[in-house]
């Protein structure tokens, strides 16, 4: 099937890259994320990708702990520039060109991040990953995944789970609860729905940008969503 976009930006969490370990970065996973993600950009998706990094650090775990909450989450940003970095190395094993730009300058290891730079790797066919989330403390990943997609004009943010989608109630505690196939921002809000947090949605609302939550963990579901085929929810 046909790409059903031209330019998408992939929210993956940290979490994700653990797989079946309790800690960290499983290579096997890792390796298989690449793959997908290398196959729809080698189709011609321009791909941007933010990945946040709770395999790693939490940020807001830490704050709840007792940690300055300012301090917990620079060393969260810092999580997700080692994720970003794994995975570029991954999509680049692939053949694929892959670009690392971060909110946090850190020159030695990465680009830092210049919309005009990120711009003009996707042009030249780069996929991007956007680490370090906004630069700033007091936001999340899905805030900054929200700021970038808009910045490099996506079509839209696929939101990447381990779910099926956004159900009206945590379906791994309520096994009858209920998936949307089709939601919109407003209740989302007004309902606490588990998508993204606040801000983001109230960003992607305002500027008008779709979201499509999907199951990472089944293979080919990124492959699938991109050609705009009904799986997961999509909000807006």
């Amino acid at each position: 099937m046909p790409l059903h976009y031209r330019r998408v930006l992939l929210k993956i969490s940290g979490e994700a890259l653990m797989g079946p370990a309790a800690y960290g970065i499983d290579p096997a996973t890792l390796t298989s994320i690449a793959a997908e993600i290398a196959a729809v950009h080698e189709a011609g998706l321009e791909v941007g990708i933010v990945i946040g990094g709770g395999n790693i650090f939490r940020g807001l775990a830490a704050s709840a702990s007792g940690m300055d909450r300012a301090t917990a989450d620079s060393m969260g940003m810092l999580a997700t520039v080692f994720n970003a970095l794994a995975l570029e190395n991954a999509l680049r094993a692939r053949g694929r060109a892959a670009r690392v730009l971060s909110a946090i300058e850190m020159r030695a290891v990465c680009e830092p991040f210049r919309r005009d730079r990120a711009l003009h790797h996707l042009e030249k066919g780069h996929i991007v990953l956007f680490a370090a989330g906004t630069g700033n403390p007091f936001f999340t990943t899905d805030t900054a995944a929200a700021l970038r997609a808009l910045e490099i004009g996506a079509d839209v943010l696929l939101k990447a789970t381990k779910v099926d989608g956004v159900y009206d109630q945590d379906p791994v505690q309520f096994p009858a609860a209920v998936r949307f196939d089709r939601v919109s921002y407003v209740e989302c809000l007004s309902r606490g729905l588990a998508v993204m947090d606040a801000a983001a949605i109230a960003l992607c609302k305002d500027n008008h940008l779709p979201i499509v939550v999907f199951n990472l963990t089944q293979p080919g579901n990124i492959r699938r969503v991109v050609e705009g085929q009904p799986i997961g929810t999509l909000v807006g």
